[in-house]
Protein backbone atom coordinates (compact mmCIF):
# COMPACT_ATOMS: atom_id res chain seq x y z
CA UNK A 1 0.00 0.00 0.00
CA UNK A 2 1.16 3.52 -0.71
CA UNK A 3 2.69 4.71 2.57
CA UNK A 4 1.56 8.28 1.90
CA UNK A 5 -2.04 7.24 2.54
CA UNK A 6 -3.33 8.01 5.99
CA UNK A 7 -5.70 5.95 8.06
CA UNK A 8 -9.15 7.45 8.39
CA UNK A 9 -12.28 6.87 10.43
CA UNK A 10 -15.34 5.39 8.78
CA UNK A 11 -17.96 8.04 7.89
CA UNK A 12 -20.84 6.11 9.51
CA UNK A 13 -18.88 5.27 12.64
CA UNK A 14 -18.80 1.50 12.09
CA UNK A 15 -15.97 -0.65 13.42
CA UNK A 16 -13.49 -1.91 10.84
CA UNK A 17 -14.98 -5.44 10.87
CA UNK A 18 -18.61 -4.32 11.20
CA UNK A 19 -20.93 -4.56 8.23
CA UNK A 20 -24.14 -2.66 7.69
CA UNK A 21 -27.48 -4.02 8.89
CA UNK A 22 -28.43 -7.16 6.97
CA UNK A 23 -31.81 -8.78 6.34
CA UNK A 24 -32.78 -11.55 3.96
CA UNK A 25 -35.85 -13.61 3.14
CA UNK A 26 -36.79 -16.35 0.72
CA UNK A 27 -39.88 -16.76 -1.44
CA UNK A 28 -40.41 -13.14 -2.45
CA UNK A 29 -41.25 -13.70 -6.15
CA UNK A 30 -44.27 -16.01 -6.29
CA UNK A 31 -44.09 -16.95 -9.98
CA UNK A 32 -40.43 -18.03 -9.74
CA UNK A 33 -39.25 -21.53 -8.86
CA UNK A 34 -37.16 -19.94 -6.13
CA UNK A 35 -36.45 -16.39 -5.03
CA UNK A 36 -34.90 -14.25 -2.35
CA UNK A 37 -34.28 -10.70 -1.20
CA UNK A 38 -31.01 -9.67 0.39
CA UNK A 39 -30.61 -6.20 1.93
CA UNK A 40 -27.38 -4.81 3.32
CA UNK A 41 -27.49 -1.19 4.39
CA UNK A 42 -28.99 0.77 1.49
CA UNK A 43 -28.28 -1.92 -1.10
CA UNK A 44 -31.13 -4.26 -2.07
CA UNK A 45 -30.84 -7.30 -4.33
CA UNK A 46 -33.71 -9.52 -5.46
CA UNK A 47 -32.96 -12.85 -7.13
CA UNK A 48 -35.37 -15.11 -9.00
CA UNK A 49 -34.52 -18.63 -10.20
CA UNK A 50 -36.29 -20.47 -13.03
CA UNK A 51 -35.48 -24.09 -13.64
CA UNK A 52 -34.10 -26.55 -14.11
CA UNK A 53 -36.01 -26.27 -17.39
CA UNK A 54 -35.73 -27.24 -21.03
CA UNK A 55 -32.92 -25.51 -22.90
CA UNK A 56 -33.49 -24.23 -26.42
CA UNK A 57 -32.07 -24.18 -29.01
CA UNK A 58 -31.03 -27.80 -28.51
CA UNK A 59 -27.50 -27.33 -29.83
CA UNK A 60 -26.73 -25.45 -26.60
CA UNK A 61 -27.61 -28.48 -24.48
CA UNK A 62 -24.77 -30.20 -22.65
CA UNK A 63 -25.43 -33.94 -22.14
CA UNK A 64 -23.20 -33.93 -19.04
CA UNK A 65 -24.50 -30.93 -17.08
CA UNK A 66 -26.95 -28.05 -16.85
CA UNK A 67 -26.26 -24.67 -18.33
CA UNK A 68 -26.23 -21.98 -15.62
CA UNK A 69 -27.19 -18.52 -16.86
CA UNK A 70 -27.03 -15.42 -14.68
CA UNK A 71 -28.35 -11.98 -15.54
CA UNK A 72 -27.46 -9.01 -13.35
CA UNK A 73 -29.39 -5.77 -13.72
CA UNK A 74 -28.82 -2.48 -11.94
CA UNK A 75 -32.24 -0.86 -12.21
CA UNK A 76 -32.39 2.64 -13.68
CA UNK A 77 -33.77 4.18 -10.48
CA UNK A 78 -31.39 2.33 -8.11
CA UNK A 79 -28.76 5.07 -8.23
CA UNK A 80 -28.92 8.85 -7.94
CA UNK A 81 -27.65 9.37 -11.50
CA UNK A 82 -30.22 7.65 -13.70
CA UNK A 83 -28.80 4.63 -15.49
CA UNK A 84 -29.83 3.68 -19.02
CA UNK A 85 -32.30 0.78 -18.92
CA UNK A 86 -30.37 -1.35 -21.41
CA UNK A 87 -27.77 -3.76 -19.92
CA UNK A 88 -24.43 -2.01 -19.57
CA UNK A 89 -21.02 -3.55 -20.12
CA UNK A 90 -20.63 -3.66 -16.33
CA UNK A 91 -23.97 -5.45 -15.93
CA UNK A 92 -22.85 -8.14 -18.38
CA UNK A 93 -19.45 -8.46 -16.71
CA UNK A 94 -20.98 -8.83 -13.24
CA UNK A 95 -23.42 -11.41 -14.57
CA UNK A 96 -20.42 -13.51 -15.63
CA UNK A 97 -18.67 -12.93 -12.30
CA UNK A 98 -21.76 -14.07 -10.41
CA UNK A 99 -22.20 -17.10 -12.69
CA UNK A 100 -18.63 -18.20 -12.01
CA UNK A 101 -19.06 -17.67 -8.27
CA UNK A 102 -22.27 -19.74 -8.19
CA UNK A 103 -21.12 -22.60 -10.43
CA UNK A 104 -19.37 -24.32 -7.53
CA UNK A 105 -22.59 -24.36 -5.49
CA UNK A 106 -24.77 -26.46 -7.75
CA UNK A 107 -24.60 -30.11 -8.73
CA UNK A 108 -24.94 -29.14 -12.39
CA UNK A 109 -24.26 -32.73 -13.43
CA UNK A 110 -27.61 -33.70 -11.89
CA UNK A 111 -29.45 -31.75 -14.59
CA UNK A 112 -28.01 -32.73 -18.01
CA UNK A 113 -29.31 -30.86 -21.06
CA UNK A 114 -31.31 -28.43 -18.88
CA UNK A 115 -30.94 -24.74 -18.03
CA UNK A 116 -30.97 -22.94 -14.69
CA UNK A 117 -31.64 -19.23 -15.03
CA UNK A 118 -30.83 -16.75 -12.27
CA UNK A 119 -32.06 -13.17 -12.57
CA UNK A 120 -30.68 -10.59 -10.15
CA UNK A 121 -32.26 -7.16 -9.90
CA UNK A 122 -30.62 -4.39 -7.87
CA UNK A 123 -33.46 -2.09 -6.85
CA UNK A 124 -31.33 0.13 -4.61
CA UNK A 125 -27.56 0.54 -4.77
CA UNK A 126 -25.08 1.84 -2.23
CA UNK A 127 -22.01 -0.28 -3.12
CA UNK A 128 -21.59 -4.01 -2.60
CA UNK A 129 -24.18 -4.89 -5.26
CA UNK A 130 -22.39 -7.94 -6.67
CA UNK A 131 -21.96 -9.42 -3.20
CA UNK A 132 -25.59 -8.74 -2.28
CA UNK A 133 -26.61 -10.29 -5.60
CA UNK A 134 -24.59 -13.44 -4.94
CA UNK A 135 -26.09 -13.84 -1.46
CA UNK A 136 -29.60 -13.34 -2.86
CA UNK A 137 -28.94 -15.83 -5.67
CA UNK A 138 -27.50 -18.42 -3.27
CA UNK A 139 -30.63 -18.23 -1.14
CA UNK A 140 -32.94 -18.25 -4.19
CA UNK A 141 -31.28 -21.39 -5.61
CA UNK A 142 -31.83 -23.20 -2.33
CA UNK A 143 -35.43 -21.94 -2.23
CA UNK A 144 -35.93 -23.46 -5.71
CA UNK A 145 -34.96 -26.88 -4.34
CA UNK A 146 -31.99 -27.22 -6.66
CA UNK A 147 -29.41 -29.74 -5.46
CA UNK A 148 -26.53 -27.72 -3.99
CA UNK A 149 -23.31 -28.44 -2.19
CA UNK A 150 -23.92 -25.54 0.18
CA UNK A 151 -24.85 -21.87 0.40
CA UNK A 152 -22.44 -19.05 -0.41
CA UNK A 153 -21.57 -15.93 1.54
CA UNK A 154 -20.24 -12.85 -0.21
CA UNK A 155 -18.94 -9.54 1.14
CA UNK A 156 -16.56 -6.81 0.07
CA UNK A 157 -13.50 -6.15 2.19
CA UNK A 158 -11.15 -3.31 1.41
CA UNK A 159 -9.09 -0.44 2.70
CA UNK A 160 -9.41 3.27 3.31
CA UNK A 161 -5.85 4.46 3.35
CA UNK A 162 -4.16 2.13 5.85
CA UNK A 163 -7.44 1.16 7.49
CA UNK A 164 -8.62 -2.33 6.47
CA UNK A 165 -12.43 -2.51 6.60
CA UNK A 166 -15.45 -4.58 5.65
CA UNK A 167 -18.45 -3.64 3.52
CA UNK A 168 -17.56 -0.31 1.95
CA UNK A 169 -20.35 2.14 1.18
CA UNK A 170 -20.45 4.27 -1.97
CA UNK A 171 -19.19 7.19 0.12
CA UNK A 172 -16.21 5.11 1.20
CA UNK A 173 -15.55 3.86 -2.33
CA UNK A 174 -15.32 7.52 -3.38
CA UNK A 175 -12.73 8.25 -0.66
CA UNK A 176 -10.66 11.15 -2.14
CA UNK A 177 -7.29 9.51 -1.58
CA UNK A 178 -8.47 6.24 -3.11
CA UNK A 179 -10.21 3.20 -1.63
CA UNK A 180 -9.43 -0.47 -2.20
CA UNK A 181 -12.29 -2.88 -2.87
CA UNK A 182 -11.91 -6.66 -2.40
CA UNK A 183 -15.18 -8.56 -3.10
CA UNK A 184 -15.05 -12.16 -1.77
CA UNK A 185 -17.35 -15.15 -2.23
CA UNK A 186 -16.73 -18.05 0.12
CA UNK A 187 -18.15 -21.55 0.68
CA UNK A 188 -17.66 -22.40 4.39
CA UNK A 189 -18.13 -26.19 4.24
CA UNK A 190 -15.65 -26.63 1.41
CA UNK A 191 -13.37 -23.84 2.60
CA UNK A 192 -13.41 -22.61 -0.97
CA UNK A 193 -13.19 -19.09 -2.40
CA UNK A 194 -15.20 -19.01 -5.63
CA UNK A 195 -14.79 -15.32 -6.39
CA UNK A 196 -12.06 -12.86 -5.47
CA UNK A 197 -11.46 -9.51 -7.15
CA UNK A 198 -9.24 -6.56 -6.32
CA UNK A 199 -9.76 -2.94 -7.27
CA UNK A 200 -7.08 -0.62 -5.88
CA UNK A 201 -3.79 -0.97 -4.02
CA UNK A 202 -3.19 -2.82 -0.77
CA UNK A 203 -0.16 -4.25 1.01
CA UNK A 204 0.25 -8.01 1.31
CA UNK A 205 -0.32 -7.77 5.08
CA UNK A 206 -3.44 -5.68 4.47
CA UNK A 207 -4.65 -8.16 1.85
CA UNK A 208 -4.30 -11.10 4.25
CA UNK A 209 -6.15 -9.20 6.97
CA UNK A 210 -8.95 -8.14 4.62
CA UNK A 211 -9.30 -11.70 3.29
CA UNK A 212 -9.53 -13.18 6.79
CA UNK A 213 -12.12 -10.59 7.86
CA UNK A 214 -14.16 -11.23 4.71
CA UNK A 215 -14.14 -15.02 5.09
CA UNK A 216 -15.27 -14.80 8.72
CA UNK A 217 -18.15 -12.54 7.76
CA UNK A 218 -19.16 -14.77 4.84
CA UNK A 219 -19.69 -17.59 7.33
CA UNK A 220 -22.13 -15.40 9.27
CA UNK A 221 -24.00 -14.45 6.09
CA UNK A 222 -24.49 -18.13 5.25
CA UNK A 223 -26.04 -18.68 8.69
CA UNK A 224 -28.47 -15.82 8.02
CA UNK A 225 -29.48 -17.46 4.74
CA UNK A 226 -30.05 -20.77 6.53
CA UNK A 227 -32.35 -19.04 9.00
CA UNK A 228 -34.27 -17.36 6.17
CA UNK A 229 -34.82 -20.75 4.51
CA UNK A 230 -36.12 -22.26 7.75
CA UNK A 231 -38.56 -19.37 8.25
CA UNK A 232 -39.89 -19.68 4.71
CA UNK A 233 -40.47 -23.42 4.97
CA UNK A 234 -42.09 -23.13 8.36
CA UNK A 235 -44.53 -20.64 6.84
CA UNK A 236 -45.55 -23.38 4.41
CA UNK A 237 -44.94 -21.28 1.32
CA UNK A 238 -43.09 -24.13 -0.37
CA UNK A 239 -44.80 -27.41 -1.20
Amino acid sequence: MNQSKKAVKRPDGRKVDEIRKVSCKAGVVKNADGSAEFIIGNTTAIAAVYGPRELYPKFKQDPSRALLRCKYNLMSFSVSDRKRPAPSRRDIELGLVIKNALSQLIFLEKYPKLAIDVFIEISQADAGTRCAGICAASLALADAGIQMRELAGSIAAGALGDLVVLDLTKEEEDYPEGATDLPITYLPKQGLITSLQLDGDISFAGFKKALKMGINKCKELVKLQEEALKINYLKGDKK
